[in-house]
């Protein structure tokens, strides 16, 4: 995605736990598209407490920041009643709690300068509850899209725009080592369409729009009986 916005010439205030690929990352923006600024902060979401001084040395450095995508995640989870809560609070720590933190910061500091775009990452698995490893994953990315709702209902009419964007199977390192998935695409394919969603400033848009769109029309609507025999 960083490099999809580089390519579009926006400037970047990136995070992540690990500074050395975000360091890697730079240099390959900046041999790319050398007008391109990027700034680069290290940052585990879930030590919440560090995401607003964080967010704000990065307005700084960079002048302001008028788009914040909320995008880290995790796929941890496992069937509820397996012994393995540790691994669903996690996934609830980083997928909503952590999500929470982040547009918290945003937020404030949107309604401290002039404005902006906030960006959750949700899901296609926030349409419906789902079974086995993905009931506690699917619950924390229907979570982050009421909260999303939410927060557009809450800052409805001012210079603050929101927007949730639930992309399908796409081949990234959430995935890896786990069986091929239906309609799945690679990472760039995956992003250029999250990409262009975002650009867009819509509501909410299912990524890529073909097929996930039609699907998720479906899925809201098919009995649970009949939707776990394509699970």
């Amino acid at each position: 995605m960083a490099l999809e916005f580089a390519a579009r010439g926006r400037d970047l205030a990136l995070c992540a736990r690990r500074l050395d690929r975000l360091e890697d990352l730079r240099g390959q923006i900046a041999a790319q598209f050398p007008t391109v600024r990027v700034a680069v902060r290290a940052l585990d979401v879930t030590e919440y407490a560090r995401i607003g001084p964080t967010f704000r040395e990065l307005a700084a450095e960079l002048g302001e920041l008028d788009r914040i995508i909320v995008n880290a995640g995790i796929g941890r989870g496992a069937p509820v009643g397996t012994g393995c809560f540790d691994d669903n609070l996690a996934t609830v720590n980083t997928n909503f709690v952590a999500a929470l933190a982040q547009c918290e910061a945003a937020v404030e500091l949107f309604k401290a300068g002039h404005g902006g775009h906030l960006v959750t990452i949700s899901s296609i698995a926030a349409i419906r509850g789902l079974p086995r490893a993905q009931t506690v994953y699917a619950a924390t990315k229907a979570g982050l899209s009421s909260l999303t709702e939410g927060i557009r209902a809450d800052t409805w009419g001012s210079n603050i725009r929101v927007s949730a964007i639930l992309p399908g199977y796409i081949e990234t390192e959430i995935l890896s080592g786990s069986r091929r998935r239906p309609f799945m695409v690679d990472a760039q394919t995956g992003c250029r369409a999250i990409v262009r969603a975002i650009e867009r400033e819509r509501p909410t848009a299912c990524v890529p729009g073909w097929p996930w769109a039609p699907i998720a029309m479906l899925m809201r609507h098919v009995p649970l009986g009949l939707l776990l025999r394509f699970l």
